[in-house]
């Protein structure tokens, strides 16, 4: 209870603006209005002079308004579990996330040390308001013009607030720098000169009478509250107060202006939240009823000087408080005096916790230095804090820096409102606020509220205030270091997820919405170095295969062994491969499976990876260059199992050949990307020599596509076709037609890739008398890797006849191309694997660079709009 009653105490010293204000600016038509009285009460006297109590009431209202729904917004947020310190700033951050908390916080951090500055300097002038005889200097006079009162209006000198006001802030931190314990013994005091003065001043009010204790005070007058119902708006001086020739036109927009300050202190307990031992039930409480007992009281306030004055003694007696308090004016100096270092001690004291919270938290490296253990004090951040206070207290005049704290405060209390808002309407599990008078509708009202009152005070300062927090967003964003918080950004991102992966459904996608989501298996064939766990150019692929860099890609490593015995280490190469995967700055996840063979875990992935129409459509894979030279006989079993696998499961394949020397962002390539399209593939093919033309490393190539004709007669007929369907897909190509007559096993070859023709003659005859040998010697039929086969030699030849024609017509047109592009010929069935490298190797020979490419049963392109 007495924390309870600590923290009411604390909100209710920063929110009774009755008596706690200094230099409230007001912005209207780019001109700042300098109240010279300190204090709040003089911001009624303005405030019902010129708005008139009808629309003073309004603005209580409104402006209460705000606060109340922020109030509310805040014990929600609060009341939802455990909260460490940094007040707003661990709310916001918690629920926007860290780029959007450290922004704001930053910026009502600023606001608060700045406020501080502010409030010093109103005790001070205050001080020398009373006492003149104390000022050093010689005091400024402001003449009265165009109005029945002659007196001048005496300011204290500027050289007077810049040495008192240092003394003070010295004074002050020295108290916060003793902690918590010395301020909670020194708060007390500033509240009961605080409830004391207001208690002087309605007595003074209720005793007043016409003309008594001064001219123009009517007491509690019908007659005046008439008069001073609606609102008479006019132009004044420097000083506030009306003149025919100011150059200060006053409007509703700029009493918001001039009110707002006065409700900006509802964060002062939360600012403490580290202190607090209860903080669920320590904030609501302390919080709301602060905010509800000054609203009260402004609206009683409006009522009562309506009704006390006629409205040109409001506008011109600056002193009209102090005249009427009972029983004399001295303890209204007193109690504005220490109410306005109670004030100053607040933001002193919440500022720098404020800024140790935002450093604890280890997303600014440059903050380090404000890092303060559990339950230690803020020494650093006070020091930093008091000497932005002290720096402002040297400039004297905040007139410029006044409107963008408002700005900062308002800014946060929108950050509050959009915390709650966003939390109360994704409503999340986690989401189980013990505070339950809350709804997603009232923040969102509170969060406009705040932005409305923004652009009505100033939308220049508006417009700087949100450049200076996007800035430090922006910063944030680049220098900081990323924080999960479970904010409630990633909520909305998740439950948008399931939402759009609910529309898509399992329908096929049409060709227009078609984007490539690879499977890039990382398993190289051979091995790479322990702390590289994928091939450095794979993740350089995979983002070829993005326009834009739109799109994902899965990369996949599969782990041989138990998978009980291997999930840990299945966790801890998952690990390595993202952060892998975040160095090479490939947008993709990556999933480490446990299976006993490489084949079976392949197996198990290509059927079950992703959600209805959020599937791997594709899979990349290096070409096993070296399965002969390092005579790892298990690889052309694996390959053609993959191969096969992604045939029956629909997956597209793109197999890299020459993937060591595959350029990355920073190496131009010249000449062409050439494309040997053999058999229909959907136009994937198409679509990839397309994507590679948007990166940088390829968009000064040109694209050329080889179609193979069986007969010289069909050569003109169908480049004509090919070109037509190429200018229908938008596709800039030059087509070429390479005629080829129908096999012939006679046929002579004499090129360089001859030798590896009869190579590989030899060596499948080779495996094929091993075969026979081993079925003949154990009386069984026809086997290899483990499968009943059935070869027909004559096939084989065929194959390798035909690979060898194609190879040859890729090294006569294509030996400059940057890269090339050839259909992938679906493994033979009943064939032994080992057959079926021999093909793919012999295709593949002496050329650098090579995509094998196949396509899938849908269409990746579309002819129309």
């Amino acid at each position: 209870m007495k924390l309870v009653l600590l923290l009411a105490k604390a909100a209710l010293l920063m929110s009774l603006g009755l008596l706690a204000g200094l230099h409230f600016c007001t912005v209207t038509s780019g001109c700042s209005v300098h109240v010279q009285q300190p204090t709040s009460f003089v911001i009624w006297l303005q405030i019902v002079g010129m708005g008139g109590i009808g629309e003073s009431l309004l603005l209580v209202a409104f402006c209460g308004s705000c606060t109340f729904l922020t109030t509310i917004s805040l014990s929600a947020i609060a009341t939802n579990g455990a909260m460490k310190g940094g007040g707003p700033y661990y709310l916001i951050g918690r629920a926007l996330g860290p780029e959007v908390g450290v922004s704001i916080g930053l910026c009502f951090f600023l606001g608060n040390a700045v406020a501080g500055a502010l409030y010093v300097l109103g005790a001070v002038e205050t001080f020398l308001n009373a006492v003149p005889s104390a000022g050093i200097f010689k005091e400024t006079v402001t003449r009265v013009n165009g109005t029945e009162v002659a007196q001048p209006i005496a300011s204290p000198s500027l050289h007077d607030l810049q040495i008192y006001g240092i003394v003070v802030t010295i004074i002050l931190c020295f108290i916060v720098f003793g902690g918590v314990k010395m301020i909670n013994r020194v708060a007390p005091a500033f509240l009961v000169a605080v409830l004391f003065s207001l208690f002087c001043i309605f007595i003074g009010i209720l005793l007043a009478r016409k003309d008594h204790p001064a001219a123009g005070i009517t007491g509690l007058s019908l007659e005046s509250f008439k008069e001073n119902w609606s609102s008479d708006y006019q132009t004044t001086n420097n000083a506030g107060i009306p003149d025919p020739d100011g150059k200060i036109y006053w409007n509703f927009n700029a009493l918001v202006g001039l009110f707002f300050p006065a409700v900006t202190g509802i964060m002062a307990g939360s600012n403490r939240s580290a202190s607090l031992k209860d903080t669920q039930r320590s904030i609501p409480v302390g919080t709301l009823a602060a905010t509800l007992t000054t609203t009260g009281l402004y609206l009683i306030s409006v009522l009562f000087f309506g009704a006390l004055a006629t409205r040109e003694k409001l506008l011109t007696d600056r002193l009209l408080t102090a005249t009427i308090a009972w029983p004399f004016p001295a303890i209204i100096y007193i109690g504005i005096i220490l109410s306005t270092l109670g004030a100053a001690l607040q933001s002193l004291t919440g500022a720098p916790r404020l800024l140790a919270a935002i450093a604890n938290d280890d997303i600014l490296p440059v903050l380090n230095y404000f890092k303060v253990a559990d339950g230690n004090e803020p020494h650093i951040a006070t020091f930093f804090t008091a000497f932005l206070c002290i720096g402002c207290v040297v400039i004297g005049n905040l007139d410029l820096i006044t409107p963008t704290i408002t700005m900062f405060y308002l800014l946060c209390y929108a950050g509050v409102n959009l915390s709650c808002f966003l939390l109360d309407l994704l409503d999340a599990p986690s989401w189980r606020p013990r505070w339950k008078f809350h709804h997603w509708s009232l923040s969102l009202v509170g969060a406009l509220l705040c932005i409305v009152i923004m652009f009505l005070i100033s939308w220049a300062f508006t417009v700087v205030s949100l450049a200076l927090a996007s800035l430090i967003y922006y910063y944030v964003s680049i220098k900081g270091k990323a924080g999960d918080w479970g904010d409630g950004f990633k909520s909305a991102y998740f439950q948008l997820a399931l939402r759009s992966l609910r529309s898509l459904g399992a329908d096929q996608v049409h060709p227009k919405n078609w984007y490539p989501i690879p499977l890039v298996y990382c398993r190289p064939w051979g091995k790479l170095p322990e702390n590289v766990p994928c091939h450095p150019k794979l993740a350089d692929f995979a983002n070829c295969m993005k326009k834009k860099g739109r799109g994902m890609s899965i990369f996949l490593s599969i782990m041989d062994g138990d998978y009980h015995e291997c999930a840990e280490d299945a966790k801890i190469a998952c690990k390595q491969l993202s952060t892998y995967i975040d160095y090479k700055q490939c947008e993709g996840v990556a999933e480490i499976v446990v299976a006993p063979s490489m084949t079976e875990g392949f197996r198990g992935i290509v059927q079950t990876m992703g959600l209805g129409n959020l599937k791997p459509n594709m899979v990349i894979m290096r070409y096993p260059e070296i399965w002969r030279r390092e005579n790892l006989t298990e690889i052309p079993a694996s390959f053609v199992g993959i191969i096969n696998d992604c045939i029956v499961a629909n997956k597209a394949v793109v197999i890299v050949k020459g993937l060591d020397e595959w350029p990355n962002e920073y190496q131009r390539q010249y000449g062409s990307i050439d494309l040997y399209w053999i058999v229909r593939d959907g136009g994937l093919m198409l679509l990839l020599s397309q994507l590679l033309l948007t990166k940088e490393s390829f968009e000064s190539c040109k694209i050329q596509v080889f179609c193979i004709a069986e007969e010289d007669s069909d050569a003109e007929e169908l480049k004509a076709d090919v070109r037509k369907f190429l200018y229908d897909l938008r596709m800039q190509a030059e087509v070429i037609v390479i005629s080829m007559k129908s096999w012939d096993a006679q046929a002579e070859q004499q090129d360089e890739s001859f030798e590896a023709f009869t190579g590989a003659q030899q060596r499948i005859s080779n495996y094929l008398a091993r075969i026979k040998e081993n079925a003949h010697r154990e009386g069984t039929a026809l086997m290899a890797d483990g499968k009943p086969v059935v070869v027909n030699e004559q096939q084989v030849e065929k194959f390798l006849y035909t690979t060898l024609k194609l190879n040859s017509t890729i090294l006569k047109y294509s030996r400059m191309a940057a890269v090339v592009l050839v259909s992938l010929p679906p493994p033979p069935v009943n064939h032994p694997a080992y057959f079926y490298m021999e093909y793919m190797d012999l295709l593949v020979e002496n050329v650098p660079r090579l995509l094998i490419v196949r396509g899938y049963r849908r269409d990746v392109v579309t002819l129309f709009t």
